[in-house]
């Protein structure tokens, strides 16, 4: 639970700031997002932005609230941080030619490789949990 509390109480404070969000601040997100992924440019900056605060309090309530199963949670940010992560690996300027590694303008999009792997891991465990059960 300590994992799903830090990253969900994360998530959820970055969506609840998308929700309130100026123009100048969704022109920027939504800038960013369209360039490494060009079917976003259609949307409007501001609703793009509020969909995307919404999915991250969705994300993030998902992974705080301990009703939600640990799958479905570690899904749910599986998911998320993969498209997070397609940014790093899509947008010029974030790794050093020819590396994974990053450059400083990439670190703060290289952190969202923690979270898939907190992601994975939830969803490992469950799978796994679930068939010591059935064993």
């Amino acid at each position: 639970m300590p994992v799903r509390i830090a990253t969900g109480a994360f998530i959820l404070n970055s969506g609840l700031g998308k929700l309130q969000n100026t123009e100048e601040m969704a022109d920027g997100i939504h800038g960013t997002a369209s360039a490494a992924y060009p079917f976003l440019k259609d949307w409007e900056p501001a609703q793009f932005t509020r969909t995307l605060g919404a999915a991250e309090v969705a994300v993030g309530a998902t992974l705080l609230l301990p009703i939600v199963p640990s799958l479905l949670a570690g899904a749910a940010l599986t998911g998320f941080s993969a498209g997070l992560l397609g940014l790093y690996l899509k947008l010029p300027g974030m790794r050093e030619e020819g590396s994974l590694r990053p450059t400083q303008q990439g670190i703060p999009l290289a952190k969202d490789s923690w979270m898939l792997g907190i992601g994975l891991s939830l969803v490992t465990e469950a799978f796994h949990r679930k068939r010591c059960r059935h064993s």
